[in-house]
């Protein structure tokens, strides 16, 4: 955790500590029939723990009704002790929603330290499990023993309660390569390498991943209830958590995605740790980056797309202007690279006067150079499409298909469904032309997320022709380089960058000297 945000939360519980302290001890309505004080309560909950034992109550006890005396006695203090500490666990949990502090940005600040200790941030969890502590104290409950086997204090017994994962806190014990945790009812899935595989531990009900849920969500100011059935949060650093319950899932879900890249460029994508590309890839995609060629990237989820993206933008020159629409923001490009003209638009599909349609209008506005759409829609197709046809070159979006060869015809479909009575063939051609002139596939493969396809697009004879610049060969765990650059292709790198034409060439991506002129 960042000095700041410690100093914000120390700030902030250390001000609603400096208020009046209010006897906030909890009494049930069993102890205000039986007329008991506080202290037998007390004594009454840690019975097991040595304080009011069992045993001495069935010697009280006399006659023939002793151990139905002791069985009775027994249930009232189970029921008694779980009462009370239900209620220490929402008081407290109440209080930690409450601190919220003055500004808006420490408010967030605060949610964030909330939800990062939920999800097994270190840190965070020291911070909070301090407060929880300083809290059980201002009740006078530090000498209280934990009710439940397994814990040394009541304070670690609460925030387990308020704060802990059940079995999950193993699983992120092991967090090295950990990039998705997926819960569907009790089962646990981890996801490393891009594949999912079955956890070694499971949940011991659907209840308990119910208590999770509730937990993220009350800190976020959501709810995920009967007449809402799901919810989501997303951390700073990138991280998500999608939550779905009973009625919009047949069984409660809870998936946990880590932001875990931290490089941002070609270099370390080409790079032996990461091997997305190789050296040769990397410098072709540079050269397409600097001669503003717009581009599109498929893959399944979980593939890389959003990481190739991000290196991508990392390349291309800092001054330019560059407007990325998103439905969530993942990207966090100005976070990362600071110093670039990035404007970043955060989407809501469901609000009109925040939906991508608005985004586009005003995005086209602020003079970008570039636009990154994280993923085009079919609500927005259109205005994609024209930004990429009136001058805004260089841009990159994703599209959900299964072939690259699919990406015009889908693109021209999503145009479609506005019902203007476009000419299809003429749409085809133009985003042929101008919205999908490279396109790249990204797949896990063994564990490693790859570039498995470049190609080139070209429309002639009134259909979509596909040119393979790159594709990795399985079988021999190589990239082949099949195809070359058309002649639109050369004469618009030689607008740009007339330095690239001979490393292309001696690449193998262009085969003879002055085909590439105008």
């Amino acid at each position: 955790m960042s000095e700041v945000r410690f100093s914000i939360i120390t700030y902030m519980h250390e001000r609603k500590s400096e208020g009046e302290v209010v006897d906030l001890t909890p009494r049930t309505e069993l102890e205000k029939r039986r007329g008991s004080d506080y202290g037998s309560v007390r004594s009454g909950f840690g019975a097991e723990h040595g304080g009011r034992t069992l045993g001495s109550l069935g010697e009280e006890e006399d006659g023939e009704g002793s151990a139905r005396a002791i069985s009775a006695e027994r249930a009232e203090l189970q029921m008694q002790g779980d009462a009370l500490f239900n209620q220490w666990v929402q008081d407290i949990r109440s209080e930690l929603v409450s601190m919220k502090g003055r500004t808006e940005t420490e408010k967030q600040l605060y949610n964030e330290t909330l939800n990062r200790a939920i999800l097994g941030y270190d840190e965070d969890r020291g911070k909070l499990l301090a407060i929880i502590h300083d809290l059980v104290s201002k009740r006078r409950l530090s000498d209280v023993p934990p009710r439940t086997s397994g814990y040394t204090t009541l304070p670690e017994a609460i925030f387990a309660e308020i704060i802990g994962l059940n079995v999950l806190e193993l699983v992120l014990k092991q967090k090295e390569g950990l990039e998705e945790i997926q819960v569907v009812g009790r089962q646990i899935f981890e996801v490393r390498g891009g594949v999912a595989m079955p956890s070694a531990y499971s949940l011991p009900s659907v209840r308990e991943l119910e208590r999770i849920q509730q937990n993220l969500v009350l800190f976020n100011n959501d709810t995920l209830n009967p007449r809402k059935r799901w919810a989501e949060v997303v951390l700073r650093d990138g991280s998500r958590v999608t939550m779905t319950g009973f009625g919009f899932t047949a069984e409660p879900t809870l998936t946990i995605r880590f932001y875990t890249i931290k490089r941002f460029d070609l270099a370390s994508l080409a790079a032996t740790e990461l091997a997305t590309m190789d050296k040769r890839m990397e410098k072709l995609i540079l050269i397409l980056i600097r001669s503003y060629f717009n581009m599109v990237v498929i893959g399944p989820t979980n593939s890389g797309k959003t990481n190739l993206i991000k290196a991508i933008i990392a390349e291309m020159d800092d001054n330019e202007r560059i407007i990325t629409i998103e439905s969530r923001f993942e990207l966090n490009l100005k976070r990362d690279f600071p110093h670039k003209n990035i404007v970043e638009y955060e989407i809501d599909e469901e609000d009109p006067r925040h939906s991508g349609l608005q985004a586009f209008k005003l995005a086209l506005r602020q003079s970008p150079k570039r636009i990154c759409h994280a993923e085009i829609r079919d609500d927005d197709a259109n205005l994609y499409v024209r930004a990429c046809t009136r001058g805004h070159e260089g841009s990159i979006t994703s599209v959900h298909v299964s072939e690259l060869e699919d990406v015009p015809d889908a693109i021209t479909d999503m145009c479609m469904l506005d019902g203007r009575g476009m000419n299809p063939l003429r749409l085809t051609k133009r985003i042929t032309e101008f919205v999908t002139q490279i396109g790249m596939e990204m797949a896990v493969v063994d564990g490693k997320r790859k570039i498995v396809r470049i190609v080139e697009y070209r429309y002639e004879n009134e259909e979509v022709c596909v040119t393979d610049l790159a594709v990795y060969d399985k079988s021999t765990e190589e990239w082949t380089f099949p195809g070359k650059l058309s002649h639109h292709a050369s004469r618009k790198i030689v607008k740009y960058d007339k330095e690239a034409l001979a490393l292309l060439r001696e690449l193998g991506f262009i085969e003879k000297e002055g085909e590439y002129y105008p």
